[in-house]
């Protein structure tokens, strides 16, 4: 039976994780070792916070959007009470934007969920 030789496919393996690492700083992105946990972390972090994204895009949203109801003397609780009442199903960041972007188009609006 030959011999079979592994270094190939162990240095293809080896340079792929270093190409992933491109960016990092100091040793990890240059030694295989601390490149890979250094990705292993990297990738931890990133699948954690693509959820906590959401979340602090939603607490903005609603700060705006509380912020935009406070010019008009309403709470941001009793509007998405009454919104919920008559059946208006816009999403938060939809109403911060036209908050923000469009201040009297909000103010017609609020008028008709009033």
């Amino acid at each position: 039976m030959t011999r079979i030789k592994r270094g190939v496919a162990a240095l293809k393996r080896r340079k792929k994780v270093i190409k992933m690492a491109k960016g990092f700083r100091w040793r990890r992105k240059s030694h295989f070792r601390a490149a890979k946990e250094a990705l292993l972390k990297a990738g931890k972090y990133a699948y954690r916070d693509r959820r906590a994204k959401k979340r602090e895009f939603r607490n903005l949203f609603i700060k705006r959007l509380n912020n935009a109801l406070k010019e008009h003397g309403l709470k941001y609780s009793v509007f998405i009470k009454t919104m919920a009442d008559k059946k208006i199903i816009l999403d938060r960041k939809v109403l911060s934007q036209l908050a923000v972007e469009n201040p009297e188009v909000f103010a017609k609006f609020l008028k008709s969920v009033k």
